[in-house]
């Protein structure tokens, strides 16, 4: 099924438009499905504009992770937030995704998708990135949403 932005004027048809939001914002929220039960959780992410995917740390386990198991399946939505404008419109620029989540098991991708999580969402990241250690990067669990499909909309003056 296709869905379309209902005000063209504001829809973001660049794709690197659509990217800088993912590069910007500091979290997304995605939604799983598991039996028809929906699941709606916030993550702080890294977005990997190379390779097109968004790369989270979680726990080991828990309520994401078990829904992923059953679909892995994902929507999700960034937003960049700027307020009321003088007119007294709100401003924002979105990006909704779908992909699909899968943990990260090989240790050197594991380490590229904490240095892209780190540089994006770290406010000192030179000092977060020296402690990457291998031991460490074992035991934490890391995803990754490869993204299949975007759509953007904007109603910032940027856009304009």
């Amino acid at each position: 099924m296709s869905f379309h932005v209902r005000r063209k004027d504001r829809e973001i048809t660049k794709s690197d438009e659509m990217q800088q939001v993912l590069k910007t914002t500091k979290y997304v929220t995605i939604a799983l499905c598991m039996e028809g039960e929906p699941y709606l959780v916030a993550l702080s992410h890294g977005y990997d504009q190379t390779r097109n995917c968004l790369y989270f740390h979680c726990a080991p386990e828990g309520k994401k992770l078990i829904y992923a198991k059953a679909n892995p399946k994902v929507w999700g939505q960034a937003v960049l937030d700027f307020g009321v404008t003088q007119e007294c419109d709100y401003a924002y620029r979105s990006v909704h995704f779908s992909g699909k989540l899968s943990l990260i098991t090989d240790l050197n991708e594991k380490k590229h998708a904490m240095e892209v999580l780190i540089l994006q969402v770290s406010l000192d990241p030179e000092v977060k990135l020296e402690k990457l250690k291998p031991e460490k990067l074992e035991s934490v669990t890391m995803g990754k949403i490869d993204i299949n499909y975007i759509s953007g909309k904007s109603t910032s003056p940027k856009n304009k």
